[in-house]
């Protein structure tokens, strides 16, 4: 199932994100979306309605009381043909709104109106972002299930530098897309019950106070597998190196620094475990010594001598009894040889193998090019896709996986 022929309601309040809303119509229009634009009076201030109109290639919708149908009443109307609603921007004030349960306009009507699914992506400045109330409305609205699209860090309108950018548009369209994908596999995979811990991010090996060796791992993939598992019913225990990501609905995550510290809290959960998901770039090397001061600069070269870390996955695979193990193998080249020998020789159940020199699939960027292989010899290559819709296809594959296991 994909977003083709389905009806997005995209409500944009009043902020200066609101020129985003634009890029968000016109990308879930090229989905192949029929995209219903709210506008609120404050969003006009920023953005003509002509423009919503020329992108969505439908009138836009901005009076509560004027029926531009006769015989319909445009807010439930809209409520009832919306397979998602989508306010982005929105506002400190339209979350407050939306947390009170207000319906004095359009937008708010709609929103208590609907039964679809509700999308949310805050922006705003980063002082009122991070005010108690913001905050509070916030987390009333995650507690009814609206989905959080949490903003971004960076330079802001206003001139403050901090979180309260909104995502940006192709991601919303991409996460809405994934949604889909999601609901279509919902009645054949079910993993209430099932405990499973991901490992997400990059590991730091320190050499002094303030350095430290690392890699380039965003953990966005590893973050997409454990929101989706997780929406998916699993109880999820995210083992997350330094990373810039929210901590997805649902999911107890486990914050570390080295790889030493990420195999102690993946060991001493992995008895209790029906999944392991290592998508973390653990570091295979970490200095043979760190000092507790800065090591000064001098003339004389610095020649750092590594030890091996703990091999995690190599350590669950030879301890493993019932648990599902997959593993990541990130190449820049043979990847399926190295991929198949990372499978056999760790004793894995599926390795997701990807090329990390490719600029689409690789490090810190928001899609993925995957090829899955099996214990069994099989393979199954999927196509380019966001990191979401890769951890939707995973979760669907484990769970056939932890459908064998079960039934033997």
């Amino acid at each position: 199932m994909t977003i083709e022929n389905k009806t997005i309601v995209l409500i944009v309040s009043g902020g200066i994100a609101a020129y985003k809303a634009c890029t968000l119509t016109s990308a879930l229009v090229k989905k192949g979306a029929n995209v219903e634009v709210i506008m609120t009076e404050g969003a006009k201030a920023f953005v003509s309605p002509v423009t919503f109109q020329a992108l969505s290639r439908n009138p836009v919708h901005d009076d509560l009381y004027t029926e531009k149908v006769p015989h319909q009443i445009t807010h439930i109307d809209l409520a009832d043909r919306a397979d998602r609603v989508v306010v982005a921007p929105a506002t400190a004030n339209i979350i407050a709104k939306m947390a009170m349960g207000l319906a004095d306009d359009l937008a708010t009507t709609v929103m208590l109106a609907t039964k679809a699914p509700l999308w949310v992506a805050p922006a705003m400045n980063v002082n009122m972002y991070h005010h108690p109330q913001v905050q509070e409305n916030i987390e009333k609205l995650k507690a009814l299930n609206y989905h959080i699209l949490d903003p971004a860090a960076g330079n802001l309108a206003c001139g403050w530098v901090g979180k309260g950018r909104m995502v940006e548009p192709e991601e919303i369209a991409e996460a809405l897309e994934a949604s889909f994908n999601e609901s279509s596999k919902e009645k054949s995979l079910d993993l209430k019950g099932k405990h499973w811990i991901v490992t997400a991010g990059p590991t730091q090996e320190k050499l002094d106070p303030v350095r430290y060796f690392t890699n380039r791992s965003s953990g966005k993939m590893g973050y997409a597998i454990a929101e989706a598992a997780a929406r998916f019913g699993a109880e999820v225990t995210l083992v997350s190196g330094p990373t810039t990501l929210e901590t997805p609905t649902g999911v107890e995550r486990i914050d570390i620094e080295s790889a030493e510290d990420m195999y102690r809290e993946v060991m001493q959960r992995y008895e209790a475990a029906d999944v392991v998901v290592k998508a973390a770039a653990v570091a295979d090397y970490r200095p043979e010594q760190s000092t507790e001061h800065k090591i000064k600069k001098s003339q004389e070269a610095l020649t750092v001598t590594f030890v091996r870390n703990p091999d995690i996955l190599k350590t669950l695979g030879q301890q493993k009894k019932k648990q599902i193990l997959v593993g990541f193998a990130a190449e820049t080249d043979n990847l399926e040889r190295y991929a198949m020998e990372k499978l056999d020789k760790k004793h894995l159940d599926m390795i997701v193998a990807n090329n990390v020199g490719a600029t689409d699939s690789g490090f810190a960027v928001d899609t993925n090019r995957v090829t899955l292989f099996y214990k069994n010899g099989k393979k199954r290559a999927l196509e380019l896709m966001s990191k979401q819709n890769v951890a939707i296809e995973l979760c669907y594959e484990i769970g056939k996986l932890l459908k064998s296991r079960d039934a033997e």
